[in-house]
């Protein structure tokens, strides 16, 4: 009955108090009230357009005493905030990340171009005098003893170096290996060994040495004019008479160790010793040059002519040789101070299956297959454009993948001891090339970033019983990888973070209200419980 009165007793009041329009007692603005203004239709109509265009407010403001803070507000309001943080940060994460499609196509390389090899082998026992670069492949290319693109150096069997580069052109060629004669009767050199070789080195200024081996057919050919050349020689200047020069001969089948000592590895080889200027006691090094001229008696008399041409007769009074009054004979290099060499440069080859071989070569000398050895240690072996460090960076960051396999041989060595068993030994490598491009996408074209290649290496040891030598068989593969970076929009990142921003707020300010709700709701029960 008291609610019912009540209500009765507040519809009651409604009748009784009429509406009374509060802003009719107002006075109006000073500017509108105001006789004789001009300007009141135009602001009225700014005033009317003002409040229309506040019409369409979707953001419409509350009083703040008509709001209530709490403490679950507050608690959901530091998490919404610290989640917005949190997926604004991998949002930008993500769009600063390089996006990638990756492809296998068909090599897509023009028939015309080359393929780049860069190559740094170190060969412990493999003399600079007689090492060749050779290139093939299976179109029939075949180009020998490559120089203009290698360069060469004399290390010791630390593969340290001992002296600046080895030879910087091509060996001459030699014409005439010998004299047109069956056999010439007599002996004009001197046979030396390892007993007399010293003292034969010390005694006379310039000492001029034939290491040869019975069974080389270009020893067999040099020998008749080497004999008439050293009697001429002998009969010009008497040993012991004139005592500036002597022409001697080592047998190498017989003096092996003084032969591996002077670094013979081809015969036969013709050594020039000045006296004073041998370092034998400095682990066989020696400076002393190879002659690398013509083969017949006229040549080799004119050659020691000249060897002898800047030296005095007077024997008794030598010292060291000048070198600085030396002619300059194209015929005579300087000899290789150790027996090993470090093979460095490029090649450019075809796109097609071929080899790079290194090995003993030389077509007016031969080779005794059990005293070559090959062993290796690769430094770098690589195909394509070499990449600059920050070409390199770049090419990791668009695809980290890439690069492991770049230079696979690379820091591997191959050392076989040499000795009976192991004579004999070819090295080879079997390489597998894939080629990997990595191109970007700008205003819908495709931008060649960079290329590189990549490939797996097998290696084995084979003996043969030819010189042996090092293979490196190549094969591109018909396919090849295309990385392409796909650029993110800008548009797109903002759109994102528009979302995560207005999700959040929406998730959390719902998730407020359901908690806000469902606690007036538990306190109503707790409420009525109570009464």
């Amino acid at each position: 009955g008291g609610e019912i009165r009540g209500h009765a007793f507040r519809n009651d009041e409604k009748k009784r108090s009429p509406h009374i329009n509060l802003t009719s007692f107002l006075p109006l603005p000073p500017d509108l009230s105001a006789p004789g203004r001009s300007d009141t239709p135009a602001r009225c109509h700014a005033m009317i357009s003002s409040s229309k265009l506040k019409s369409v407010d979707f953001y419409r403001k509350i009083p703040r005493d008509l709001t209530e803070a709490s403490l679950s507000g507050a608690g959901l309001s530091i998490f919404a905030a610290l989640a917005m943080v949190f997926l604004f940060g991998m949002e930008l994460s993500s769009y600063l990340a390089v996006n990638t499609t990756t492809s296998v196509i068909v090599d897509r390389s023009s028939d015309g171009e080359f393929l780049r090899i860069d190559f740094n082998l170190s060969f412990p026992a493999l003399s600079c005098e007689f090492a060749s670069v050779d290139v093939s492949d299976v179109l029939g290319t075949n180009r020998l003893n490559i120089t203009k693109t290698v360069r060469k150096f004399s290390i010791d069997r630390n593969l340290v170096p001992t002296g600046s580069e080895f030879h910087a052109g091509p060996i001459p060629t030699v014409n005439k290996h010998g004299d047109d004669v069956e056999e010439y009767h007599g002996d004009g050199s001197v046979a030396l060994s390892s007993r007399n070789f010293d003292s034969y080195s010390h005694l006379y200024p310039v000492l001029v040495v034939n290491f040869y081996a019975p069974w080389c057919y270009w020893s067999n050919r040099l020998k008749p004019s080497w004999e008439k050349a050293a009697q001429i020689i002998r009969e010009r200047y008497d040993p012991e008479m004139d005592g500036r020069i002597l022409l001697g001969k080592v047998d190498c089948t017989e003096e092996v160790e003084l032969c591996k000592r002077h670094h013979i590895q081809g015969y036969p080889s013709i050594r020039i010793f000045h006296k004073g200027s041998d370092m034998k006691e400095n682990q066989g090094h020696h400076d002393h040059d190879s002659y690398y001229g013509e083969r017949d008696t006229e040549s080799l008399v004119a050659a020691m002519e000249t060897y002898v041409a800047n030296i005095p007769k007077e024997a008794h009074v030598l010292a060291l040789e000048d070198k600085s009054n030396r002619t300059v004979d194209p015929a005579k290099r300087p000899a290789p101070m150790t027996g090993g060499c470090r093979i460095e440069g490029f090649v450019r080859v075809k796109k097609v299956p071929g080899s790079v071989v290194i090995s003993a070569r030389s077509g007016s000398h031969s080779f005794d297959p059990s005293q070559i050895n090959v062993s290796h240690y690769v430094t770098t072996f690589s195909f394509g454009k070499r990449l600059s460090s920050k070409m390199f960076n770049e090419l990791k960051r668009l695809f980290p993948y890439v690069g492991g396999h770049h230079d696979r041989l690379a820091g591997q060595s191959y050392i076989v001891k040499h000795g009976d068993v192991n004579a004999n030994v070819t090295i080879e490598h079997y390489l597998q090339i894939v080629k990997t491009e990595l191109v970007t996408l700008r205003y819908a074209k495709e931008l060649k970033v960079l290329e590189e290649y990549e490939y797996t290496a097998h290696s084995s040891l084979v003996h043969s019983f030819y010189v042996p030598v090092v293979k490196f068989h190549f094969e591109p593969s018909p396919m090849q990888v295309l990385v392409t970076e796909l650029p993110k929009s800008f548009s797109h990142f903002i759109t994102n973070v528009c979302a995560i921003i207005g999700g959040v707020f929406t998730v959390a300010g719902i998730l407020d209200s359901i908690l806000h709700n469902t606690l007036r709701l538990v306190k109503k029960v707790e409420l009525g419980k109570d009464i």
